[in-house]
């Protein structure tokens, strides 16, 4: 294949997925990772894409709030594997936060029946939760995101402002060494960044296909975070990056 043809392809795909790893285009067009840069490098000159740590993302198309039913349904497995670990740091009398997270939902089916707090932006989460009658689940109310169902903006920023918690369990879009967390939508990032301004501990739940990837809006560098649950195929340079940073990690089956 001739390098044009490659590099269109390149951009292609790029176009198609949103976000792509530089070892996943070393495999499909079967040349080096170094060649797949130096083609990721010229790209990002000439303004077909963008670069990001150990991949490139889409610049045509910048990713939405995805539907919870979608969401619901993309890389459930890892990410119920993900929620049965997570569910397992949370002990009975804690005061907790879930996201509006596909993860967090996972998490509020599988959490027993304890005495337990509950703050969370989600309608799917709250519903969930609602069948246990130990747990107390605070709703922050806001602005509703029909796509993702769940509350936003100021007055959900502003709900967190009297509570403190031992324990945030958090997702995102895409998780980057230099850009650190981000979401597509801004007004999840902006609650998001809220929701780790009010406890001691975050937990970050993503599945592997999250790592090198930067979306719109910035919700916190990658070392705010106190520990991560991902699935086996977390690339190794992350895995490295987070025992140089002492940040604790745990791998799941994916």
């Amino acid at each position: 294949m001739l390098v044009a043809e490659r590099r269109r392809k390149i951009v292609e795909l790029v176009n198609e997925r949103l976000s792509i790893r530089v070892s996943e285009l070393s495999e499909i067009f079967s040349v080096t990772e170094e060649t797949i840069r130096r083609d990721l490098e010229k790209l990002e000159q000439d303004k077909l894409l963008m670069r990001s740590h150990g991949g490139a993302v889409s610049i045509e198309k910048e990713p939405s709030d995805t539907p919870f039913m979608e969401r619901e349904v993309t890389n459930a497995e890892q990410k119920r594997a993900i929620a049965r670990e997570a569910v397992k740091r949370i002990q009975p009398g804690e005061q907790i936060i879930l996201d509006g997270s596909t993860t967090a939902w996972y998490m509020a089916s599988q959490l027993p029946d304890m005495p337990l707090t509950v703050i969370t932006n989600s309608i799917k989460v709250a519903l969930e939760l609602s069948k246990k009658e130990q747990i107390k689940v605070i709703s922050t109310g806001g602005m509703l995101l029909s796509k993702s169902l769940s509350y936003v903006g100021p007055l959900a920023e502003r709900s967190l402002e009297q509570y403190y918690v031992s324990k945030l369990f958090l997702s995102c879009k895409g998780v980057d060494v230099q850009s650190g967390l981000s979401d597509a939508n801004e007004w999840q990032a902006l609650l998001k960044k809220q929701m780790m301004n009010i406890t001691s501990e975050v937990t970050l739940l993503v599945d592997s296909s999250k790592f090198g990837v930067k979306t719109f809006a910035h919700i916190a560098n990658l070392d705010q975070i106190q520990y991560v649950i991902t699935d086996e195929r977390i690339p190794e340079e992350y895995e490295n990056w987070f025992q140089e940073k002492n940040i604790s990690f745990q791998v799941v089956p994916s």
